[in-house]
């Protein structure tokens, strides 16, 4: 699964929390760090153990769910979203019943407020596993950095945010280098771009719209504060599994599902599985890692993360390549990592920013 708040460094996946470890205000959940921020063991700082697991669990995530969806013949991706996102409400509610996490209780009114962010939850999702199916890790890796485009744009039309020439500069470059990356893409699929392009747009509006729905429902939660980071993977996970199952339905997966060979593969349930539980450890280790360290850290270390995740997925799926496609994935991830530090360094101007 996943992965929410106005942070922009990595993709997010189902099962992945929305990046909510210091909430879209930067404030974090004082009790559920102190449960997470443990000393490290040996001696290491607990701030690079954190970071390790983080960056383990994000780029396992994507891997594992490039094998599920390449490397056997299963033929229902909406079936193993569908599979992932009910794994991550047992997980949760695993979690909450052992006295590890502590859950929103269900209530009718959240869900009303909740459900129009959950279908850009869907929508994100969703568009991620599409695209996944049909590109290489690392052009899905490099054009996923175009979130922040549409994220900016958004910011400015809807909040009138405006922001400085160095981060205007690094979308620039990201822009530039996507469709340099595009263009030397020896395995182009114009269905897997058009899924990417769309999942850009799902998850800035999902980003977008995150911070509106927190707000919204902060006076209706129990603690009368905005929802923790382990409630929204709860709330989303569960929202998200009837609106998976019509999209089952209307691809006729419903009906095939139970009759493709892989469920009988063990090699292949294993994967799935272990996608699906690693999604719901990333929410764990990004919250524990946000707590140990500083925002911009965080961001920086997400968009450095896509650098081996990129050259990974390269040699494990043995994508054809160039040496100028190779540069122009690079210089692109290298764009994503500087826009998360110019970002942090040029706050946005306009009536909708903060201070």
């Amino acid at each position: 699964m996943p992965p929410g708040s106005a942070r922009e460094e990595a993709p997010l996946l189902p099962g992945q929390a929305p990046r909510a470890g210091h909430g879209v205000d930067g404030i974090v959940d004082i009790d559920l760090s102190r449960k997470i921020h443990r000393t490290a063991p040996l001696g290491v700082p607990a701030s690079l153990l954190a970071g390790t697991l983080y960056c383990i669990a994000s780029m396992s995530m994507v891997l594992l769910n490039k094998v599920a969806l390449s490397s056997f013949s299963f033929a229902s991706p909406n079936a193993l979203l569908f599979f992932q996102c009910a794994l991550c409400v047992v997980a949760t509610r695993a979690c909450h019943a052992a006295g590890l996490i502590t859950l929103e209780p269900l209530s009718a009114r959240i869900v009303r407020a909740w459900l129009p962010v959950n279908l850009l939850f869907v929508a994100m999702i969703g568009t991620s596993f599409w695209a996944l199916a049909s590109l290489n890790v690392a052009m899905a890796t490099v054009l996923k950095n175009l979130t922040n485009l549409f994220t900016l744009g958004g910011d400015y039309v809807l909040h009138g945010r405006t922001y400085g020439a160095p981060v205007l500069g690094c979308m620039a470059l990201m822009a530039v280098s996507a469709l340099c990356s595009a263009l030397t893409d020896l395995s182009f699929n114009a269905r897997g771009y058009a899924w990417q392009m769309a999942n850009c747009a799902a998850t800035a509006a999902y980003s977008l719209a995150l911070r509106g729905t927190m707000d919204k429902i902060a006076p209706l939660t129990v603690s009368g504060r905005k929802m923790d980071e382990f409630s929204m993977v709860f709330y989303n996970n569960l929202l998200s599994l009837p609106f998976i199952a019509l999209l089952m339905a209307a691809s006729g997966e419903a009906g095939r599902v139970w009759s493709e060979p892989d469920l009988g593969n063990p090699a292949f349930m294993a994967v799935a599985a272990l996608s699906g539980l690693i999604g719901f450890g990333i929410s764990f280790t990004s919250l524990w890692f946000i707590s140990t360290t500083t925002a911009t850290i965080y961001s920086l270390v997400g968009s450095l993360n896509k650098v081996p995740l990129a050259l990974i997925g390269l040699l494990a799926f043995n994508a054809p390549w160039t040496p100028r496609n190779l540069a122009s994935i690079l210089v692109g991830l290298a764009a994503g990592a500087v826009f998360a530090l110019a970002k942090s360094r040029g706050p946005a101007t306009g009536p909708g920013s903060k201070a």
